[in-house]
Order: C-alpha cells, then structure tokens, then sequence
C-alpha cells in the first residue's frame, strides 16, 4: 500500500501545465470589472473584445475582463503583480470556461513589445518549452494528511 502512495505521489508531483492565464474573479461588480477592462485597454488593443470582434461573443463584462486582462498579462510576460488588478484578477491553470471559436487566449507571454495575437499565424505551430510545477491547495492537504499517517 506504502508503494502505491509513493508511486501516485511522484506522479502527481511531476505533473507540470505550461498554461497560465489571468481571469477576473466571479461575483465581483461590473464598475470594478470594467475598471480593469479600462485599464488593460489603455494599455494594448482590444478590438477583440469590441463588436465583431473575434472575442465579442459571449458578450458579458465577465467574458470581456477575462480577454482583457489575460491579454495583459501576457503582453507583461506574466510579471508578478499583473494579475491583481486591484484584487479583481488571479491566475488559472485553466482557460475560461466560455471560450467560442475563433477566440484564443494566449496563455504564455508575448514577445516583449507586441500584443498578444487572438489567432494563431497560418502554418504556425506556438508552444512554451517551459513547464511549472502544479499543485492544487487539495493536493498539498491531502500530502500533508499522508505524512501525519505514515
């Protein structure tokens, strides 16, 4: 039994994402997701997020501050602090959950000067070679809860 811990306990811990996204937190208010919408587009394009755009639809504050500030993240190469948006944002293995075609959401850092593309270049192949260790807050409890038992 020891064994088997052990085994899914190394396998977990090497499991690595190299995705990392910016999303703007649910249940918080419109004024102040539309403040960090205010803010990120005063610092890079966002006619994604404007009628037409590839990433109009689903047309919500929500799904617009999560473009928004991903995009923003990015184009910062993921710096520390530019996820905040004054508590109103925070990082995610996981992309949003309300994504339609033709939007993508870049989840590695943009090459410094330039926006993040909202579609890839025809005949490219875009992948980040740098992978981060993952643990989840449930995985941490239950190592913890292991070692108390061994």
């Amino acid at each position: 039994m020891r064994m088997f811990l052990a085994l899914f306990l190394l396998l977990a811990l090497t499991t690595s994402s190299s995705a990392t996204y910016c999303l703007c937190k649910e249940g918080t208010v419109d004024n102040a997701l539309q403040a960090s919408i205010d803010y990120a587009c005063g610092k890079l394009d966002c006619n994604p997020i404007l009628d037409k755009g590839a990433c109009y639809q689903p047309n919500t504050i929500k799904s617009h501050c999560d473009w928004a500030v991903n995009s923003y993240f990015q184009n910062q190469d993921q710096a520390p602090g530019s996820c905040d948006f004054t508590g109103t944002a925070t990082t995610s293995q996981n992309p949003p959950s309300n994504l339609v075609t033709g939007c993508v959401y870049p989840s590695s850092p943009s090459s410094p000067g330039s926006l993040p593309s909202t579609t890839p270049s025809p005949g490219t192949n875009k992948t980040n070679s740098a992978a981060s260790l993952v643990i989840s807050p449930a995985f941490a409890i239950c190592l913890s809860t292991l070692a108390f038992l061994m």
